[in-house]
């Protein structure tokens, strides 16, 4: 093992570990009441700019918005301590993390390896943008450790995975992939967002950076676009840091503030997703026009052990094939009415879509192309009832 790896491990081996539950860390860190006026919540800081004590002399570390401003770094030290880690920065979107990351860790001629169910705008990312800039990538299962380890390269930098994935659930074992990709010199990038930190800590189990969307359900309500970026390693936190900086796709105060105000209620709200999915779940596992459905709380998923063994619980997104095939797939969507016809997810209420041609249009024809027939479900937290009969409705 290189010197460089070993510290890596250390640095892995050191992450923060919570003196408190999640519950708590969510409400409370990083938002210790206001100093100057006792209020509970953090401000949002709306400015621009900071008063310097003398030239050079920064009050609080704060010069200029776009290098640090309160607001965001309370929500940046509450993202660390939610996935356990030593930083945690907060970005424009979950796209921005995620190009920040790339162009943190990478060099023209760099090699990374990519699930085989990506979400599509990630995928658009290596496809369209970084392979331009002289990044190479192959596909590999990414629930199959041995498939990922035989898609190494000597110049693989990274291996890149999201469990559950975007839109086929599927599960990657985190452990064994962060071996994986320590043997092969790489780091291990964990993208969260459809689990959250509430439901699963890849750094706990050996990841090197985790990913998020905190429009989805961090932010849960909807109302907000946001990404993060965290880690265990202080060496790798400042290099990102730099780079956030320099490159600027940074959160706004607003916007970090709805993402805090949304962390506070994560860990009910998804105790409630979780318990409507396996609601919805039941009633598509039996109906005669439900040709499969994709939700690793099923012991018949491929990565149901592993996903029992790393999550608290199984999440709110489900996916399932229509046995009339695309067509029918679509009015499937068009005759929901509670499940609103939308992208995204995560939000306090229930979304409905079909991939294919709305959120993974961009992987069509490549090895990420997604079923025709599909269609995923952003089950929110209304009534388990009204939701079936609802999907029941739509399904006819």
């Amino acid at each position: 093992m290189s010197d460089e790896h070993a510290a890596r491990d250390e640095a892995r081996n050191t992450a923060r570990t919570p003196a408190q539950h999640f519950e708590t860390l969510a409400i409370h860190a990083g938002q210790e009441p206001d100093a100057a006026t006792g209020a509970v919540v953090p401000p949002i800081h709306q400015v621009s700019t900071f008063k310097q004590d003398g030239v050079g002399g920064l009050r609080g570390g704060y010069e200029y918005s776009r290098s640090a401003n309160p607001t965001r770094s309370a929500l940046e030290e509450n993202l660390a301590a939610l996935e356990g880690g030593q930083r945690g920065l907060a970005f424009a979107s979950g796209l921005a993390a995620e190009d920040c990351l790339l162009r943190t860790l990478l060099t023209p001629g760099d090699h990374v390896v990519i699930p085989n169910d990506a979400y599509g705008g990630t995928f658009r990312l290596f496809a369209k943008v970084a392979e331009r800039w002289g990044v190479e990538w192959d596909v590999a299962d990414s629930s199959d450790p041995a498939a990922v380890r035989a898609a190494l390269r000597p110049r693989t930098k990274a291996v890149w995975v999201e469990t559950p994935s975007n839109p086929l659930l599927g599960i990657a074992d985190i452990a064994a992939l962060a071996d994986v990709a320590r043997t092969g010199g790489a780091r291990l990038v964990v993208d969260n967002t459809f689990a959250s930190p509430y439901l699963q800590q890849p750094l706990a189990l050996g990841a090197d950076v985790v990913v998020h969307s905190t429009t989805k359900y961090m932010g849960g309500h909807s109302d907000v676009v946001g990404g993060a970026l965290i880690t265990a390693d202080t060496g790798l936190g400042d290099e990102l840091a730099f780079h956030q900086n320099a490159m600027g796709a940074i959160a706004g105060p607003f916007d970090s503030w709805l993402v805090m105000r949304g962390v506070k209620t994560l860990a009910v709200r998804m105790d409630r997703h979780c318990a409507n999915a396996a609601r919805v779940v039941e009633l598509l596992v039996s109906h005669p026009k439900v040709a499969q459905v994709y939700y690793p709380g099923l012991e018949t998923h491929p990565g149901h052990e592993v996903a029992a063994k790393q999550m608290r619980d199984f999440g709110g997104m489900v996916s399932f094939r229509v046995a009339g095939g695309e067509e029918a797939a679509v009015e499937v969507c068009n005759r929901a009415e509670l499940f609103t016809l939308g992208e995204s997810l995560g939000g306090v209420e229930s979304l409905i879509e079909h991939p294919g041609r709305m959120t993974h249009a961009s992987a069509a024809g490549s090895a990420l192309e997604v079923p025709s027939d599909l269609v995923r479900l952003s089950v929110g937290i209304e009534a388990a009832d009204d939701l079936v009969a609802d999907l029941a409705q739509a399904l006819g």
